[in-house]
């Protein structure tokens, strides 16, 4: 196989690969949710063959023999050879990583994107397949009383558009999302989530005085979005409640409140979209709101 091989895939080949390059593993619902809603599931399937056949994607089978897609090694160079929209370029994950613990994890967050983007279809929004990135590290300096730097690792950055009042204004939201399967203690999530307070909080030199990280990445500190996920919904809903306690303890988000907390159910996003009220907040933790924060309309 040539590299240049993929441009006669078509648009949508193209596309394909270029969102196995980006979201890393996608099953084949996923793929035709996100790709080609409009056709039937066994052309998406003939289209991931096609790909297969190509050498530019493999996959690996799920528990009902369901498969699930990624990236080769030629199709990552087909990519590099091709003009590409993806901003960040990923390498090829090897069939090992495809087929391991992180396999679930690496799903649920793309099932959190896919949610999204399906909610602006419905809405005439604007958030498309390539507008959440996996993994974005956020530098937060030393530790207290340690030498090296740390880094915050969100499992991805969301970026959704809010067309409002007939498409003659538009908002901007962006999402710091955290996906949670239930594999630490509730105590290690809030933690967790208490370090971005530190990231709300940590500076770098600018011109003539200190400014904000994030100012420099984000025009307004993202909502953190925690997806809870991994057990039974009502174990999820007592994880939810615990969470949203200990966060309300934690020193570091006590003295930043800029950081707003929204904590939802992957199931209820999947099935009810984000602009059902399914969030809890930190600010609020009894008051149902959707991802932006608003009760039911």
């Amino acid at each position: 196989m040539s590299v240049p091989a993929a441009p006669r895939l078509g648009a949508a080949g193209v596309e394909v690969l270029e969102s196995l390059g980006q979201h890393r593993l996608l099953s084949t619902r996923q793929v035709h949710r996100l790709h080609t809603p409009e056709a039937s599931i066994r052309w998406t399937r003939w289209l991931l063959g096609r790909l297969r056949a190509n050498g530019l994607a493999a996959a690996t089978a799920r528990p009902g023999g369901l498969l699930c897609w990624y990236l080769t090694e030629p199709g990552a160079d087909a990519l590099e050879a091709i003009p590409s929209r993806a901003e960040t370029r990923r390498k090829a994950i090897s069939p090992e990583h495809a087929a391991g613990a992180l396999q679930e994890h690496t799903l649920a967050v793309n099932e959190v994107g896919i949610a999204f983007v399906q909610a602006a279809r419905e809405r005439g929004d604007e958030c498309g397949p390539f507008d959440w990135f996996h993994e974005v590290a956020h530098p937060l300096g030393p530790p207290p009383g340690r030498r090296g730097s740390e880094q915050l690792i969100c499992d991805a950055v969301l970026t959704y558009l809010l067309m409002e009042d007939g498409a003659q204004a538009a908002s901007v939201a962006y999402r710091l999302v955290e996906v949670d399967r239930a594999n630490r203690s509730a105590p290690e999530l809030a933690r967790r989530i208490g370090r971005y307070a530190r990231l709300y909080r940590r500076t770098v030199p600018g011109e003539g005085r200190s400014v904000a990280l994030w100012e420099r990445l984000y025009p307004v500190f993202p909502t953190l979005l925690v997806v809870l996920a991994g057990r039974r919904a009502d174990r999820l809903e007592e994880r939810r409640r615990t969470v949203l306690a200990l966060c309300a303890q934690d020193p570091d988000l006590a003295a930043a409140p800029e950081v707003e907390v929204s904590v939802c159910l992957l199931d209820d996003l999947v099935e009810r979209g984000p602009f059902a009220p399914i969030c809890r907040t930190l600010a609020d933790p009894e008051r149902p709101v959707d991802w932006l924060g608003e009760e039911a309309r």
